[in-house]
């Protein structure tokens, strides 16, 4: 008699958990508002640390589950109580249950897009990082700086500038700095493929020569089609050991920019300053884009050593220093004479504007 009870008593306890179960399955298989509906999505933190229940709470408070009791039932049928991915989460009121879990479960966060235009220095990507709530900016350029995080990247350089490579990121809210930097610079590696690393080895230049002078190149032209003949200009230069005499350079090597570039500033102490240090900078002044990387492996076939801006995003190239200065009094001396000098040819980075030197201006 005992044994029927205890048999009975058990088929009840097994009938009613499977029913539960049943139920908690069919449960997760519906979602919080009909899709038809048309819910809105919703973007839901999940801290780090947060237990399963605290996960649960939040996401019926958000109205993308019925029920936080069944949800925390159903995670610990699937063992997944334990396992959800801290951060941040796009989430629909019209997913089930198990579709939300699952984004949980595999850490399928909010990612952000993240976009680095050419030319920018490591302190304008710190900015742009920090504006956009993705990383902290005083580690992001701690880390920057940083000797051995830097070597750690096999990189043999005192700063990361130049190789972070202007691209269009997506990365979650909160990534660390660390991350982002090491992101960028395997872009770069991804780039410059075995085919430009191959010229670099015809042309004897490092990679780090070559994105100290692409750098150069990319923030004395927006021109795409001039970089290769500015790219020829600094290595005719080079090669006569004239000083490259490049603006952007002497700006980079300033404690202070005013938007001004100052006769004192063509005699600052600067290792930066190319009117005074012959050959390349230490290093880059910027990070380029791959077409000056490309300009720099290839430049143009040209004989100029001088440029000067023709107050409309271009400039005219000389090879000689007679040319040159029927190219300045044209250019630069006559419309500012005339009072209607370009706003363009105001001293600032890329524009090349000392017209009244003899170098590149």
């Amino acid at each position: 008699m005992n044994l029927r009870i205890i048999l009975g008593s058990l088929l009840v306890v097994t009938v009613a958990l499977g029913v539960a179960a049943y139920q908690t399955i069919r449960w997760a298989e519906g979602p919080a508002i009909p899709t038809e509906t048309h819910p809105p999505s919703k973007v839901v933190v999940i801290p780090d640390g947060s237990t399963f229940q605290q996960v649960a709470a939040l996401l019926e408070r958000e109205g993308l589950i019925k029920n936080r009791f069944s949800f925390v039932l159903f995670g610990k049928s699937q063992s997944a109580d334990r396992k959800v991915r801290a951060g941040e989460y796009e989430l629909n009121p019209g997913m089930t249950p198990a579709e939300i879990l699952a984004m949980l479960l595999n850490g399928h966060v909010l990612l952000h897009p993240l976009t680095i235009p050419e030319g920018l220095t490591i302190v304008q990507i710190a900015d742009v990082v920090s504006q956009q709530g993705l990383a902290d900016r005083v580690e992001f350029l701690r880390l920057a700086k940083d000797r051995e995080f830097i070597a750690a990247l096999g990189i043999k350089a005192e700063t990361l500038e130049g190789y972070l490579y202007p691209d269009t990121y997506k990365f979650p809210r909160g990534v660390k700095a660390r991350e982002l930097l090491a992101a960028m610079v395997e872009q770069l590696r991804e780039v410059v493929g075995p085919d430009l690393l191959a010229r670099m080895q015809e042309r004897k230049m490092t990679m780090h020569e070559v994105l100290t002078l692409a750098s150069v190149i990319e923030k004395e032209t927006g021109s795409g089609s001039e970089r290769p003949e500015i790219s020829a200009v600094f290595h005719n230069r080079l090669k006569k050991r004239i000083p490259l005499q490049s603006d952007p350079t002497v700006i980079y090597g300033l404690p202070a920019f005013d938007g001004n570039i100052h006769k004192k500033d063509l005699s600052s102490p600067s290792p930066y300053n190319t009117y005074r240090v012959q050959g390349l900078p230490p290093g880059p002044i910027a990070n380029p884009g791959i077409q000056a990387i490309r300009a720099t492996l290839y430049p143009s076939d040209s004989r100029s050593l001088y440029f000067v801006s023709k107050n409309d995003g271009t400039h005219q190239f000389s090879a000689t220093l007679i040319e040159h200065n029927k190219a300045v009094e044209k250019y630069q001396k006559r419309p500012f004479r005339r009072g209607t000098r370009s706003s363009q040819t105001s001293i600032v980075p890329g524009e090349g504007a000392l017209a009244d030197k003899e170098g590149v201006s």
